[in-house]
């Protein structure tokens, strides 16, 4: 069953969302029969740091408050993700343009590494205090991931990726996504929000036990005449 995940690098509650998702994940007895997918969307995406802003001057901008009242609001936010096993650092966030890193997660993805590079690059924003829009700091998380390095600058040289990350922004808007995290179950289902993890293990459960029973089930007809060498858990012979 696949699960799709729509999230911007940018969002604590996105980072506390993948904790709560895989400490519920990890309790299940299908997880295994679970594919993730994780799915690029950006809150912000005109925003540019020209100006070296530090993450509570644009809340402070954006969100139309003071600087005290945008340090508050993660107050609570820092609890949660601590709550959660994350010691994220909100004084030294660099707030930034994630395209170019949707970008890289993609070329992740096609190396089979999507959910590490989502990992890198959570934690190189939020606990780190990296730009994460500086072509310097994403080739460094190439290399921490084990990508090609050539490779990786290849891609934040080019437009590639662009359109899968544009097209994953466009089938955010069809399923009426308008925020993050956002988890898609099968096509069917949808949780929004860092919620709790008893309420993804129950989304899960019910989710993968209706996928299953669609299932078709294989009987196969055998057309042997007899099981003359044949292997088993007893071992190789011919009868």
């Amino acid at each position: 069953m696949k699960v799709e995940i729509w999230s911007d690098v940018m969002c604590p509650f996105c980072y506390i969302g993948k904790r709560h998702f895989e400490e519920a994940m990890q309790s299940l007895p299908f997880q295994k029969e679970i594919e993730v997918e994780w799915k690029s969307f950006q809150l912000n995406p005109e925003y540019q740091n020209t100006n070296n802003e530090d993450l509570y001057s644009y809340l402070a901008r954006s969100k139309g408050m003071s600087r005290e009242q945008a340090q508050g609001l993660t107050v609570q936010v820092a609890q949660m993700a601590k709550n959660a096993g994350l010691d994220i650092d909100f004084n030294a966030n660099i707030p930034a343009n994630s395209f170019k890193a949707h970008r890289l997660i993609h070329f992740a993805a096609s190396q089979g590494l999507q959910d590490q590079a989502e990992e890198v690059l959570f934690k190189a924003h939020f606990i780190d205090g990296l730009d994460v829009s500086k072509d310097e700091v994403l080739l460094a998380i190439g290399q921490e991931l084990g990508l090609d390095e050539t490779l990786v600058k290849g891609v934040l040289e080019s437009d590639q990726y662009a359109e899968a990350v544009r097209y994953d922004i466009y089938e955010s808007q069809q399923l009426g996504v308008r925020g993050v995290p956002y988890f898609v179950l099968d096509r069917k289902y949808a949780l929004s929000g860092a919620q709790p993890v008893p309420a993804f293990k129950e989304a899960l459960t019910q989710s993968f036990n209706e996928w299953k029973a669609s299932q078709p089930q294989v009987q196969l007809t055998s057309l042997n005449k007899n099981n003359d060498a044949i292997c088993d858990e007893d071992g190789c012979e011919i009868k």
